[in-house]
């Protein structure tokens, strides 16, 4: 079994940034690769970013490109989501996502391609 503990999130003004962590515990030798994914209030699931354990390849939303980094830790377990130049549009609960599953980067924009997945931490801009 795989446990997801995310942390970070906060109250924020728009413009600063933030760094969300989510460490992994208990079979995190299965997991293959990590998601980041949001989710705003009437809104749908929507992908962030993932990137794979062992060759550090990520794969980004459109959106996202230039203001978020994925990055990871292997010897904390623990993957990284620095978001930079914040926005009220930014507002949601993210959530950290891992799945066991080797496939092409495309796959892991895919929330149902996840196995395990954290709590969620919220994440509210202010304007």
């Amino acid at each position: 079994q795989v446990q997801l503990v995310e942390s970070g999130g906060g109250l924020a003004q728009a413009g600063v940034s933030l760094r969300l962590s989510c460490a992994a515990s208990g079979r995190t030798a299965i997991i293959y690769a990590m998601g980041w994914f949001r989710q705003a209030p009437g809104k749908e699931r929507e992908f962030v970013a993932a990137i794979t354990w062992n060759g550090g390849r990520s794969v980004y939303a459109d959106s996202m490109k230039g203001r978020f980094t994925i990055s990871r830790d292997n010897a904390k377990n623990t993957v990284y989501l620095q978001m930079n130049s914040l926005k009220p549009e930014d507002t949601a609960v993210y959530y950290c996502a891992a799945t066991g599953s080797a496939s092409s980067m495309s796959y892991y924009t895919t929330a149902s391609h996840y196995n395990y997945w954290g709590q969620g931490t919220q994440v509210t801009v202010s304007s």
